[in-house]
Formats: C-alpha cells, structure tokens, sequence
C-alpha cells in the first residue's frame, strides 16, 4: 500500500555549489575568474568582450509587423444568435457585448459563414461577398467604414 511517510523523490536533489566543506576550497567553481565569484549572470550570447556574433552579422530582410493591420473576423451565424431583428452592430457593440477583446485598434470583417434569418445593419471595415448578399437579401444594410 502507499504510505506517504516511504515515498521516493522522483528525481535527484541538484548540487549547490559554493558551499565549501566537503567540496574542496573551489567548491566546483575553478579557479578565481568571473564565473568563480558570486553573483555571477553571463548571458549565452557573450564572448568576453569580442564583438558578438550576433552583431558582427548584417541585419536581413524586412519585417512588416510595425505596418501590418490586424483583422478579426465574425460569422452571419454568430450575428444571428447573439442580435435581435434591426439591431445595429459594430466594433464598440461587439466589444461591449464580449463577443470581441480589443480596444477598436482592429479591422473587423463579417464573413458569409452560417443562416442570417434577421434584419440587421451590420457596420465594418470589410465583408466577404456571400455575407454582404445574405445581409441585403433580408433587408438589412451592410455599410462600410472604410476600405482595407
């Protein structure tokens, strides 16, 4: 039967060193030096105060990530379940509501997945085909903020 009092540690105890006592007067540690002394916090990338390799290559490429726009998209069906008839729906909505986490820094597209069975007037940056026909074919307007 288990007893917690006879238990095993599943793995070994690590080694502490600069302790002293039994481990010698270096304790593992070397000779004198940086790494000897306590305290000490060398990062991988250091190579004793020769020019990193890092630094030594030539930056590469091009990196969109500063200009890019995010986009976040919702289905007709989510629309569906969570609006009544004639409501108006838009970004602010859409975070009130929880359905969407931002703070607005975001384009928002309606896609043409799942049924709309109601009038709606859906306001985004941009729509997919199939959502803007399902969203005018009950009556509703899909308006546009501006284009992406």
């Amino acid at each position: 039967m288990l007893q917690l009092n006879k238990l095993t540690p599943l793995c070994k105890k690590r080694k502490r060193v600069g302790r002293g006592g039994s481990r010698g007067g270096t304790s593992g540690k070397g000779h004198k030096g940086q790494k000897a002394r306590s305290g000490c916090k060398i990062s991988p990338t250091f190579e004793g105060g020769q020019m990193p390799l890092v630094r030594r290559l030539p930056k590469r490429g091009f990196n969109n990530t500063r200009f890019q726009t995010e986009v976040k998209i919702i289905s007709l069906q989510r629309l569906n379940d969570v609006f009544n008839e004639g409501d108006t729906v838009d970004k602010n909505v859409l975070i009130e509501k929880g359905i969407l986490k931002g703070r607005g820094k975001f384009a928002l597209k309606v896609l043409g997945n799942g049924e709309l069975s109601k009038k709606l007037t859906v306001v985004a940056d941009c729509f997919s085909k199939s959502a803007q026909k399902a969203i005018e074919d009950l009556g509703g307007q899909a308006q546009l903020t501006k284009e992406i």
